[in-house]
């Protein structure tokens, strides 16, 4: 009956006559303060006060106004696509005969199409009733299958299809976990300093509380557990509710690779102190260094026969695909019971399911063009050229910002950014107080407005007091790769001897 409060009191305004007027009509009330409190302490840096003002840049270059710059470079963003990275063949075609089944009835167009693409269109519309019609809400089952698949060919160990949730990116599968555990604002998450914002985004909309633990810049980002049960430990001193520790491998925004030893340890104190583990590992293809290689949680979970409850997701909007607009994603849990299954059913039954298109790419993310097909050859092209350029420009971008003054940053062994410190001086401190700024967004803000580079000040990853910082991605074309270093060069130096003290 909650949903009927005020029917019965409201029935007399409904029978006013056509025409009658009413004098006593209020326009609702839409101002900041009469919206959630929730959405509107929300933030989200990665698209915020820069960007729009980015954003501003572009129009007034379209309009034809002058800039200091000719175009507007977003470094904002993992968003390969969005600046010059080419779609993979292989994709676009399987999409195209998907999306479009009819070519696949007309023999001259079907004949301008490889026989591996051909097939596996129609297997994939074998399986479903195509990309305009509602899968099932966990996902195709073909695809799930595939995943499984892929996971054990990864890992060594078998999945149950029905613990895998396909999803819209793998943001949609973190916050469906966060959704369960968080159930009032004592119950808290473990969070990485620096972190990617989707997760404190969530957490004030969802009114639970961030437990962050800071990462050691001084040791490549390193992941100290002794720093987490310590942490763990005061949040329980002040009345929260640790649930689970969420892990980004490799990081974002800080570009370092786990070793097994770390993980282990990891998994040991979420044994030790009950916690979920949620492992963010969307960049495990983006390895960059022979020094490490990527390890899943899953695999160490299962070496170590432990029984943490692990939640795992995985993307198709990074790695080599850098398909974003697909919106395509996975979600793996593991060691939980049948309570927290059904609720996720449920949660993934509200949205109906994940969009089909991106049900297809996670398909080619976990089962690609092998030996032998027609593909193949061409899809190694590409994959080889982008992972390439990826490795060359993070090198030479975190090699250029070690050079500028007052800058230091770690290698990029993972993921697609760059996060280096910046020791500002007194007088850039200052002229950003005056502004109302924190000093890195002042100083990204100048960026942007002398060179048309646009980044993300440290401050909306979070960032240990005191300090400052940015994240670029080095996505841009090499070509385009060394323009942007050469501007932000250009512009560092001249902020520090316009602000030295």
């Amino acid at each position: 009956m909650s949903g009927e409060v005020g029917a019965q009191s409201n029935i007399h305004s409904s029978r006013i006559g056509m025409g009658d007027t009413v004098n006593s009509a209020q326009s609702a009330d839409l101002s900041r303060d009469a919206l959630n409190p929730k959405v509107t302490a929300m933030e989200y840096a990665v698209r915020g006060k820069i960007v729009l003002r980015a954003e501003e840049h572009v129009q007034a270059l379209k309009r034809g106004e002058a800039r200091p710059f000719s175009e507007v470079v977003m470094c904002n963003i993992g968003n390969p696509q969005a600046v010059g990275q080419p779609p993979l063949t292989f994709v676009r075609q399987l999409i195209a005969l998907v999306t479009c089944p009819w070519i696949l009835q007309q023999p001259q167009l079907r004949s301008a199409f490889p026989v591996d693409v051909v097939a596996r269109a129609e297997k994939f519309l074998s399986q479903c009733s195509g990309t305009g019609a509602y899968s099932t809400s966990k996902g195709v089952p073909a695809v799930r299958s595939q995943v499984a698949e892929f996971l054990k060919q990864r890992d060594g160990y078998d999945s149950d299809i029905e613990h895998i949730f396909l999803t819209n990116g793998a943001s949609e599968g973190v916050k469906s976990i966060l959704s369960l555990l968080v159930r009032h604002e004592n119950d808290g998450i473990l969070i990485p300093v620096p972190q990617y914002p989707l997760y404190s985004a969530s957490l004030t909309l969802l009114g639970g509380a961030m437990i962050p633990y800071y990462l050691d810049e001084a040791h490549g980002w390193g992941l100290d557990v002794d720093v987490l049960a310590k942490n763990i430990q005061d949040a329980r001193n002040q009345g929260i509710h640790p649930r689970m520790l969420a892990v980004i491998n490799p990081g974002n925004p800080t570009g370092q690779v786990l070793s097994e030893e770390n993980m282990r340890a990891v998994v040991s104190l979420c044994e030790k102190e009950g916690l979920v583990l949620l492992a963010d590992e969307v960049y495990q293809e983006n390895i960059y260094t022979e020094m490490r290689s990527f390890v899943s949680f899953k695999k160490v979970v299962c070496d170590m026969k432990s029984t943490v409850p692990l939640a795992s997701v995985h993307s198709t909007s990074k790695g080599v695909l850098g398909e974003c607009g697909a919106r395509g994603g996975y979600l793996e849990v593991m060691n939980v019971g049948d309570d927290m299954l059904e609720q996720l059913y449920k949660l993934a039954s509200v949205n109906l399911c994940s969009n089909l298109v991106g049900q297809l790419v996670v398909s080619v993310l976990v089962d690609r063009p092998r030996p032998g097909d027609a593909s193949y050859e061409l899809f190694q092209k590409e994959y080889s050229m982008i992972m390439g350029s990826l490795r060359r420009k993070a090198l030479k971008l975190v090699s250029a910002l070690n050079q500028f003054e007052g800058v230091t940053c770690n290698d990029s062994e993972g993921a697609m950014y760059a996060f280096p410190q910046i020791t500002l001086p007194s007088k850039a401190i200052e002229a950003a107080k005056e502004r109302g700024l924190n000093g890195d967004v002042f100083y990204c803000m100048e960026l942007l407005d002398s060179t048309g580079v646009c980044v993300v000040p440290g401050s909306g990853f979070r960032q240990q007091p005191g300090t400052y910082h940015l994240r670029t991605t080095f996505l841009p074309p090499e070509e385009k790769i060394d323009s942007v270093i050469e501007q932000m060069s250009a512009f560092h130096a001249e902020f520090m001897k316009k602000y030295s003290d």
